[in-house]
């Protein structure tokens, strides 16, 4: 009898996360991905003059096919991820589809760019990326392609239930306090926020209503800033307005859930997300929090992760791949907090709930 009842509760039980998992997944047909390199799929791949590339080795290295896509990881990122915990492939890059005579984006789409920015301003050093406001460009595109093929009343039902995710910030503070331009950091910050405030506003416009949201990493503790600081720290003034970004973001996107009808939105704030595990990083499973695992020099963050780059053994120990980018653990980590966080850090709702949502 006992065992009877062991195995009925073993089965409810499994039967009860898989129908959870499955409603979840079903409830978002496609996902639409604005960005930059942290979700970027190989975009960039398409662009003759670009230093934000990542199609060549040692990239890649521990992805499925053990080969360079486009990613700026040694192996999946957490679209990737994410994608899989919804239950779909991974957007695939615009800019691979639209080589296509019959490209189809009624599955999703991804916009995202290695170097993008939320300001149009480019850093002359990086080249070519799309911008936000371009990317959400690209988006009206695939909109008036979906409205040809699928008529107005199955584009907007398809849009209201995909999710738009939306991680971008970092690049225009790395460029920023780069170059200095002639306005304070406090103007500039408000700026990002204004801008990026317009974009979700047209992309609600064409349809889209479930949006995931990333603040700014702790970007002043990457490789590339550490390196610069002779005793390996962090860049303190960076953070301090990567975090005042992120003070910003959170009360703009409850204001604008309350003017958008329809909107829902989870937003995962990866800044003190980050901090728990650069505090905490034996807890996570990580030994090194400070160096890259590709590149060569100090923290290996002197030369990028080019072909004549050393690696480490391990990747599942480094918190970075190379000097700006986490590893695939990292970015599994990052997906999972995101899809069944806690709200200390995944707000209002986490990725599960926003899936599920009407």
């Amino acid at each position: 009898m006992a065992n009877h009842l062991l195995s009925f509760f073993l089965c409810f039980f499994i039967f009860s996360f898989s129908s959870s998992s499955f409603s979840a997944a079903q409830s978002v047909p496609a996902i639409f991905v604005v960005g930059d390199s942290l979700v970027d799929v190989g975009n960039n791949n398409y662009f003759p003059v670009s230093s934000p590339k990542a199609n060549f080795p040692h990239n890649g290295i521990d992805f499925p096919t053990k080969e360079a896509t486009g990613r700026f990881s040694n192996g999946k990122n957490s679209a990737d991820f994410l994608s899989e915990k919804l239950g779909l492939a991974t957007s695939p890059p615009f800019l691979a589809l639209v080589e296509k005579n019959n490209a189809s984006f009624d599955a999703g789409v991804s916009f995202a760019s290695g170097g993008a920015r939320i300001l149009n301003s480019m850093d002359p050093t990086f080249g070519q990326s799309i911008a936000l406001i371009q990317q959400v460009t690209d988006f009206i595109t695939v909109r008036a392609e979906l409205l040809r093929k699928l008529g107005a009343p199955e584009t907007n039902k398809l849009l209201s239930r995909s999710l738009f995710i939306i991680v971008i910030g970092s690049n225009d503070l790395f460029g920023y306090f780069r170059f200095r331009p002639q306005i304070s950091p406090r103007g500039f910050v408000d700026n990002m926020l204004s801008t990026l405030n317009e974009q979700i506003k047209r992309l609600h416009m064409y349809g889209a209503r479930k949006f995931l949201f990333t603040g700014v990493p702790v970007v002043g503790c990457v490789p590339a800033q550490r390196v610069r600081n002779e005793t390996g720290d962090c860049n303190q003034e960076i953070n301090y307005w990567a975090s005042k970004y992120n003070e910003g973001l959170v009360p703009m996107l409850k204001g604008l859930k309350s003017e958008l009808q329809g909107m829902n939105y989870t937003y995962f704030d990866i800044y003190s997300f980050m901090q728990k595990i650069i505090e905490n990083p034996s807890t996570y499973g990580f030994s090194e929090i400070k160096s890259a695992c590709c590149g060569r020099g100090t923290l290996r963050a002197v030369v990028p992760c080019l072909p004549v780059a050393h690696y480490c053994p391990n990747r599942k120990d480094h918190f970075f791949w190379d000097l700006f980018h986490p590893t695939e653990t990292t970015a599994r980590i990052f997906a999972d907090a995101i899809y069944d966080g806690s709200s200390e850090y995944t707000f209002p709702i986490n990725l599960r709930q926003l899936a599920s949502a009407p």
